[in-house]
C-alpha cells in the first residue's frame, strides 16, 4: 500500500514560519568561549596605564597583524562605483599565485596622535617580522612624534606573532629597546579578546572600508590602498612594503631568555612587563 504525498510548497512553508515568528537569519559571530577570571581587572589595568603614559606625553601604541590578504586579480569583498555593467573582472577560483602569495600587512597604531603605520610584509608573520614593523614605525614615526620619549607603551593581543607566550618575541622587543634606549612597556589583551584592541576598529577596520571591492592586484596596490586611508576624525596612514625574509620555527634558549632585562609587574606578569636596555 502506497503511503499518501503530500506537496507543501516552499512558500507556504515560508509563511507558515513567519506567522510563528520566525525569520530567515544568518550566524552571528558572539560567543568568545568562556572569559578570563581577570578579564576585566587586566582592562582596567591597560586603559589607567594608557593614561599615565599618555600624561607624560610617553607614546602608546596598539599593534597587531590584519588578516593576510592574497595577492592578484582576486575577488575582495565589497563594491564600488563603476559605469553600469562593467564590472571589474576577478578570478573565480581563489588559489595563491605561485611566486606572489599572500601579503601580511602588520599594523602600528598610535593612540595618542591617531596615526597608523602598516608594514606589508611578503614573508612569514613572524615575532622578528612584528618587531622589526614598530622598529620601523619608530625610525620613521615614532621618534619625531616623540623626541624626549624614554619609554614606549605597547597593547597586543595575547596570541599570534607577538603573543605574551612568544619568546621571539620577547627577545626582539629587547634588542629594540637596548637599540633605542626606550624602556618597553608590554600589555597583553586577555584570550579572546583581541576585539578591543584599539587597532582593531581605529585602523584595520577604515582600510578595509577604503580597498572595499578593489583587487588586491600588487603589493604596490596595497600598499597605495593602505597608505591612503583617511578618516573625518583626523585618521592617517602611512605604509611601506618589508621584502625581509623572516624564518619560521626559530628557537629561544633558556639562557637567551635568563638574559632578557625583563622586569614582571606584581599583576598578571605574564600580561603586564617591561624591557629594559641592555
Amino acid at each position: 500500500m502506497k503511503a499518501n504525498k503530500c506537496n507543501v510548497s516552499h512558500n507556504l512553508v515560508a509563511e507558515v514560519l513567519r506567522e510563528m515568528g520566525y525569520s530567515l537569519q544568518a550566524n552571528q559571530k558572539t560567543i568568545e568561549g568562556a572569559s578570563h577570571p581577570d578579564r576585566n581587572a587586566q582592562f582596567e589595568h591597560i586603559n589607567q596605564t594608557v593614561k599615565r603614559f599618555q600624561k607624560k606625553g610617553q607614546p602608546v601604541i596598539s599593534v597587531d597583524t590584519k588578516k593576510k590578504e592574497l595577492v592578484g586579480d582576486f575577488k575582495n569583498a565589497g563594491r564600488e562605483w563603476r559605469r553600469k555593467n562593467d564590472p571589474t573582472k576577478v578570478r573565480v577560483h581563489d588559489f595563491p599565485i605561485p611566486g606572489v602569495g599572500k601579503a601580511a600587512p602588520y599594523g602600528v597604531y598610535d593612540v595618542t596622535e591617531n596615526v597608523g603605520w602598516v608594514s606589508v610584509g611578503i614573508d612569514h608573520d613572524t615575532a622578528a617580522f612584528a618587531v622589526q614593523s614598530i622598529r620601523r614605525w619608530w625610525q620613521l614615526m615614532g621618534c619625531e612624534a616623540y623626541p624626549d620619549a624614554k619609554q614606549l607603551y605597547i597593547n597586543a593581543d595575547s596570541g599570534g606573532s607577538n603573543g605574551s607566550r612568544v619568546r621571539l618575541w620577547k627577545l626582539e622587543v629587547q634588542k629594540l629597546a637596548t637599540e633605542t634606549g626606550l624602556k618597553i612597556s608590554i600589555s597583553h589583551f586577555p584570550p579572546g579578546t583581541s576585539k578591543w584592541n584599539k587597532i582593531e576598529h581605529r585602523l584595520f577596520s577604515f582600510i578595509s572600508q577604503n580597498w572595499r571591492g578593489k583587487p588586491l592586484v600588487s603589493h604596490e596596490v596595497i600598499v597605495n590602498l593602505i597608505a591612503a586611508t583617511r578618516t573625518n576624525e583626523g585618521l592617517r596612514v602611512d605604509c611601506g612594503l618589508d621584502t625581509n625574509e623572516y624564518p619560521k620555527g626559530i628557537k629561544v634558549s633558556d639562557e637567551e631568555m635568563q638574559q632578557l632585562n625583563l622586569k614582571r609587574e606584581p599583576f598578571h606578569g605574564d600580561w603586564n612587563y617591561t624591557i629594559l636596555p641592555r
